[in-house]
């Protein structure tokens, strides 16, 4: 399904430097695959996006839930 939402902010991570972004949904929750060297730095690169990209701060709280390859949870 076309999101062109998703793709917008999907180009715009890509120019605050965040690479690795491969595929970007948007709807009442977001939905990203990112490729990162290790766990700690998506983390890092993830609340960047979050704190300056996907979430208005006057309105919006945001938290974050970290799923590696295996569909497992990670801290």
């Amino acid at each position: 399904m076309l999101d062109p939402a998703g793709e917008a902010t999907r180009a715009a991570a890509a120019r605050l430097g965040v690479d690795g972004v491969r595929r970007l949904r948007i709807g009442k929750a977001i939905e990203l695959e990112l490729d990162a060297a290790d766990a700690a730095s998506a983390r890092s690169q993830l609340e960047l996006l979050s704190d300056r990209l996907f979430a208005n701060p006057v309105i919006e709280d945001w938290s974050l839930e970290m799923v590696d390859a295996n569909g497992e949870q990670s801290a």
